[in-house]
């Protein structure tokens, strides 16, 4: 690569980082659904016409916004695993559901461009679905681990969901038992339901002491997928958490 053109991709990628600040302080103040290009070209003294260069449309910078959040969310979650690597699944468990909500608040406008209410008009495309799913295959790690050591207890499941967590459990993870993988997809709605409940103030006048308790919360959310074995640390030939 040319001088001028390294000089040009430095360029590139400053100005695509200025965009996407200028985007967040619009979220920030304005919400997702007022976001605007022209908007964001204003603040950033650029031609209307100039930012289209980089963004096509509202609904690409939303993409990239969006892709960004998950990644950083998913970055902060297996930092938080990585640091406890060596404890037992529950402890696991615990350090990245506390890294979701640290991030979360941490990230409030992030948080709910990713897990707020849908932006009219948007559907978000096949690319962020990978960056979406690193907690989930975070904790589906963890338990898969449980699985492989000591084991985990098996959740109780009606017979009328056996089909549809047969289903699941073969989309997202057939080598565990599928009431876990079941029960497991509800505990992972559930941790974001305790965050969001605290972020957007539902917690309020209700829950005071709100460390411990999402402590508590997601310890229980633990033992419910089955990890109630004493497990002090990873199993021999435990496999890493990112897929």
């Amino acid at each position: 690569m040319s001088t001028a053109q390294g000089a040009r991709a430095r360029a590139r990628i400053e100005i695509t980082a200025a965009i996407k600040d200028e985007a967040r302080r619009q979220l920030a103040a304005e919400g997702a659904a007022k976001l605007s290009l022209r908007a964001v070209a204003r603040e950033l003294g650029m031609a209307s016409s100039a930012i289209y260069r980089y963004f096509p449309s509202r609904d690409d910078l939303l993409t990239a916004l969006i892709i960004d959040a998950y990644d950083s969310l998913g970055a902060a979650a297996e930092a938080a695993h990585d640091a406890v690597a060596d404890a037992g699944p529950v402890r696991r468990w615990t350090a990245v559901c506390e890294a979701v909500r640290a991030w979360a608040l941490a990230h409030p406008h992030e948080y709910a461009l990713i897990y707020g209410s849908p932006v009219p008009g948007y559907a978000a495309p096949q690319a962020t679905v990978q960056p979406a799913s690193r907690v989930g295959l975070l904790l589906i790690a963890i338990v898969r681990d449980a699985h492989r050591g000591l084991g985990v207890a098996r959740p109780k499941l009606p017979a009328e969901l056996r089909a549809e967590a047969d289903r699941i459990a073969a989309d997202l993870a057939p080598d565990l038992p599928a009431e876990v993988v079941a029960t497991l997809v509800a505990a992972w709605a559930q941790l974001y339901g305790l965050v969001g409940f605290e972020l957007f103030g539902q917690f309020n006048r209700i829950v005071e002491d709100r460390e411990p308790f999402f402590r508590h919360a997601v310890t229980q959310l633990a033992h419910s997928v089955g990890l109630v074995y004493p497990q002090e640390g990873r199993s021999k030939g435990a496999v890493s958490p990112r897929p």
